[in-house]
C-alpha cells in the first residue's frame, strides 16, 4: 500500500463525487487500459518492476511525443502502478493519489504522468526510474549493481532529504507513514526522488503494534519518543525514519537483519554506540566503500544521523536542517579531512550546532 498521510488540516477537501471532479484539476494525462496494455505488452511478467500489497508495477514504452504505446526499447519508458482491485476502499485512495497528491510537483519527487480508470481498472503512470530503489542498490547482489561511492551515497542522502523537506513544508503538507528505502528511487543521474505517495490522513493508520514488535529500532520502543501515536505520524517521526535511512547508507545494513548475531540484528542498537564516539566510526561504514571516503565527512554524517534518532523530539533536526547539514558535506573543502576545520569548530560537534541543534531553539 502508499504509505504517506496528509497532516489535519482546517479545511478537509470534501469527497470526490465524481472523477472528472478531481482528475481533471490535477492536470493528469487520461490513459486507455487498451493503450496500457499494449504498452506493456499485456502485462508480461517480464514487464513487472515490482509488486506489494497495492498491486503491481510494470515497465512500459510510449511514444514520446503523444504518448501513444510504443515497442519495447523505443520511445519513453514508464512505470504503471496497477492497483488490486478488492473494495471501494482502494477505489477512494486510488482517487487521493491521482488527485491530491499528483499535482505535487518538485525535482526529488517521482513525477505522476496520467491515470487510467476503466470499468475496476486502477492505474497510475508514473516517469520511470532506470537505477531502481536504493534499496536494491545497497543489499541486492547482481552483476548490473556496483557498491555505491561514498560521493553518490551523500548524493542520494541530500536528494532524498530534499523530497521530505519538501513534502513537510506547506505547499505540501504530506507525511510518510513509513519512510524506508525502497521509497527513494534514482534516475540515470543517480538522483533521489521519492515514490509512494497515496494516503490521506483520515486514511486508515499506523497499526503501532506491528512496528513496535518488528522493527523495534526503527519506529523506537517508545511511540512517545518517536512522535508517533496509535493515530498518525508525525514530522518528527519522519525525521527520525530519515535518520535510520541514513545509517542504513552509512552502514550498507538493513535496519532489521534477523540473519545477524542476537546484538547486530537491530541496525540503530547497533550502530549507537559507535555514532557517539568520531574513532568507532569507521566500525559502521560499509566495507564495500573500500575506505574510499572522507573520515570527517563519515564523522559528520555519522552525527547527524545521530541527532536525527535522537529519543528527545526537540533535539531532532528539522528536515531543512538536514537539507542544510547535507548541503554542506557536498562541497569538498567541507568534507575533507581538516586539523584546521577542527580547531575552528568545524568538526562534527560544530557541524551540529550549527545545522541540527534543538528544534525549539529555531525562529
Amino acid at each position: 500500500m502508499a504509505n504517506c498521510f496528509r497532516r489535519p488540516s482546517t479545511t478537509v477537501p470534501a469527497a470526490p463525487r465524481s472523477d472528472d471532479e478531481i482528475l481533471h484539476p490535477a492536470n493528469l494525462r487520461s490513459f486507455t487500459f487498451k493503450d496500457l496494455k499494449k504498452a506493456t505488452r499485456n502485462f508480461r511478467p517480464d514487464s513487472m518492476l515490482g509488486e506489494g500489497g497495492f498491486g503491481s508495477v510494470f515497465k512500459g514504452w510510449v511514444d514520446e511525443a503523444s504518448f501513444a504505446p510504443a515497442s519495447p526499447g523505443t520511445g519513453m519508458p514508464i512505470a504503471i502502478k496497477k492497483l488490486n482491485q478488492e473494495s471501494f476502499q482502494i477505489h477512494k485512495e486510488w482517487l487521493d493519489e491521482a488527485s491530491h497528491l499528483g499535482r505535487l510537483s518538485h525535482p526529488n519527487l517521482v513525477k505522476q504522468l496520467g491515470y487510467c480508470l476503466e470499468d475496476e481498472q486502477h492505474l497510475l503512470v508514473y516517469e520511470f526510474m532506470p537505477q531502481g530503489s536504493l534499496e536494491s542498490h545497497l543489499y541486492r547482489r547482481a552483476s548490473h549493481l556496483q557498491p555505491l561511492s561514498w560521493d553518490l551515497r551523500m548524493k542520494v542522502a541530500l536528494g532524498a532529504a530534499k523530497g521530505l523537506a519538501f513534502l513537510h513544508s506547506d505547499k505540501a503538507n504530506v507525511i510518510y507513514g513509513d519512510f524506508k528505502t525502497s521509497d527513494i528511487l534514482l534516475d540515470s543521474s543517480y538522483n533521489a526522488k521519492l515514490s509512494d505517495f497515496g494516503k490521506r490522513k483520515e486514511e486508515p493508520t499506523v497499526d503501532p503494534g506491528f512496528y513496535i514488535d518488528e522493527l523495534p529500532s526503527y519506529y523506537a520502543k517508545r511511540l512517545s519518543d518517536l512522535g508517533l501515536s496509535t493515530e498518525d505520524p508525525t514530522a518528527e517521526s519522519n525525521v527520525y525514519s530519515f535518520g535510520v535511512v541514513l545509517l542504513e547508507i552509512l552502514a550498507g545494513r538493513r535496519r532489521l537483519d534477523r540473519n545477524r548475531p542476537s546484538g547486530e540484528q537491530d541496525l540503530v542498537e547497533w550502530a549507537r554506540p559507535h555514532l557517539r564516539s568520531k574513532r568507532q566510526i569507521s566500525q559502521i561504514l560499509d566495507a564495500r566503500l573500500g575506505g574510499q571516503y572522507s573520515l570527517s565527512g563519515a564523522q559528520k554524517a555519522a552525527a547527524l544521523a545521530l541527532k536525527c534518532l535522537s529519543c528527545n523530539m526537540s533535539v531532532r533536526p528539522s528536515m531543512e536542517q538536514v537539507v542544510a547539514a547535507l548541503e554542506q558535506l557536498q562541497d569538498t573543502k567541507e568534507a575533507a579531512v581538516s586539523d584546521q576545520g577542527k580547531a575552528n569548530g568545524g568538526g562534527a560537534c560544530g557541524f551540529l550546532r550549527k545545522f541540527g541543534g534543538s528544534r525549539q531553539l529555531q525562529p
